[in-house]
């Protein structure tokens, strides 16, 4: 059984039987401010040491603030949360609180697994940001940060390489991989450009400068011939020497954050997301450097960026404390006490009063991060729309037939073709 169809099966099973409830939980909240009543509160998500050691310290200050609240918390990896999450959910035992990804949200949505989070006020979210929660104009995710895709670089690789960091907002597609390779030559390094092709992010903003979606409300948006020339400019890069060989290619898409490339000094640039700064910055044990992901014609305002939720919260339609659940939730997102602990961990605040209320009080790294997220405001296009239920695994389908083609064993063209074909069947599963 793929993870897939485990996945499925355990929402199959919750959603019969919980009777696709998704009720509003009450009364609603206000500004941080809604009571919480009481009860036994279970709060999952996935991160690293900052986020965790962030995470821990609110709660603490919830219950400090509100004693007839118990919560535990359950922290957890990226590689194990969706199966484990999945399990719990399939045997009735889903945590109350559950952080959510944009790549999975319709699938729990559409099941009936979470709960309609209408309660919560978002009334001073930046514009755009509510609606990355909302699967068929039902609130399931509450927006937990702003965040775009961007490339990390490390100025000290360059540096010792006797280069200037490229110019983020001239360079095309080909001249990254030029300079991902002259960088990886001269610096001696593994990896001049990691975390590149495999990206499903990095694919979706190439598809959209040519015109193109990962999905639309039809399904995929995109055909075999847009992802063989996706294919095609990664064995391009692959044979300049500018991503790694095949096998250091497939091993580093298993690798943790602390662990990667641009963390250990092995790697010039990386694909990340751009509230991963403080934790990149701590792991490398230097200040990196956001950059703009490429255009086609060289011009930054072309690049059809996009602000995501970097993550969202969301709640199992099972919770015996929707009301708590709520009003955790909406202080989460709209207290300065909580703002104040998280900062932009988890991406820059969606609630625009609560930005400007830390942004005093904001790391260096992060004061960068949000000038990053302003600057780029006039290269926006639309907002992609969620996953639907199958999509969410595209990254990892694409990344297999990647790993075919860098290894000889199939041409892009066929690699291509059957990339699309799964993608279309998962989708119709």
């Amino acid at each position: 059984m793929n993870r897939r169809q485990f996945l499925l099966g355990g929402l199959a099973a919750a959603a019969t039987t919980i009777g696709l409830v998704g009720c509003a939980p009450g009364s609603g909240s206000s500004g941080g401010g809604a009571s919480s009543g009481g009860g036994d509160l279970t709060f999952a998500w996935w991160g690293n040491d900052v986020r965790n050691k962030n995470t821990t310290s609110a709660i603490d200050a919830y219950k400090q603030a509100n004693p007839g609240v118990s919560i535990s918390p359950q922290p957890g990896e990226w590689a194990s949360y969706w199966d484990k999450l999945a399990t719990q959910v399939a045997g009735n035992t889903a945590p109350d609180i559950i952080q959510m990804d944009m790549a999975y949200i319709s699938e729990y949505g559409n099941r009936g697994a979470l709960l309609d989070l209408s309660g919560v006020n978002t009334s001073k979210f930046v514009d755009g940001t509510v609606e990355s929660g909302k699967i068929n104009d039902t609130l399931y995710g509450v927006n937990a940060g702003i965040n775009t895709v961007t490339i990390m670089a490390n100025p000290k690789v360059f540096e010792k390489a006797g280069m200037d960091l490229p110019d983020d907002t001239t360079w095309t597609w080909d001249s990254l991989i030029d300079t991902a390779a002259e960088v990886a030559s001269k610096a001696k390094l593994t990896f001049g450009a990691a975390s590149l092709f495999n990206s499903d992010a990095m694919f979706s903003a190439y598809l959209r400068q040519n015109g193109k979606q990962l999905f639309t409300a039809q399904g995929l948006g995109f055909e075999a011939g847009d992802a063989q020339a996706w294919f095609d400019l990664m064995v391009k890069g692959q044979k300049a020497g500018a991503i790694g060989t095949p096998a250091q290619l497939t091993e580093e898409a298993t690798k943790s954050l602390d662990q990667s490339t641009l963390a250990v000094g092995t790697g010039a640039m990386q694909t990340y997301w751009s509230n991963q700064v403080e934790a990149l910055n701590k792991a490398a044990g230097t200040e990196l450097k956001i950059l703009r992901f490429p255009s086609l014609a060289g011009k930054a305002t072309e690049r059809k960026a996009w602000y995501k939720a970097s993550m969202l919260w969301s709640a199992s339609a099972r919770t015996k404390n929707p009301d708590a659940v709520v009003a955790l939730i909406d202080w989460w997102v709209n207290s300065t006490e909580s703002a104040n602990i998280n900062l932009a961990e988890r991406g820059v605040p969606a609630n625009g009063d609560i930005q400007s209320a830390i942004t005093p009080k904001l790391s260096g790294a992060q004061q960068g991060v949000l000038k990053f997220i302003n600057d780029i405001k006039p290269e926006l296009s639309d907002t992609p729309i969620a996953p639907p239920p199958g999509g969410g695994k595209l990254g990892d389908v694409m990344l297999r037939y990647q790993t075919e083609v860098l290894f000889g064993r199939q041409s892009t063209a066929d690699a291509a073709q059957k990339f699309v074909d799964e993608m279309k069947s998962n989708l119709q599963g």
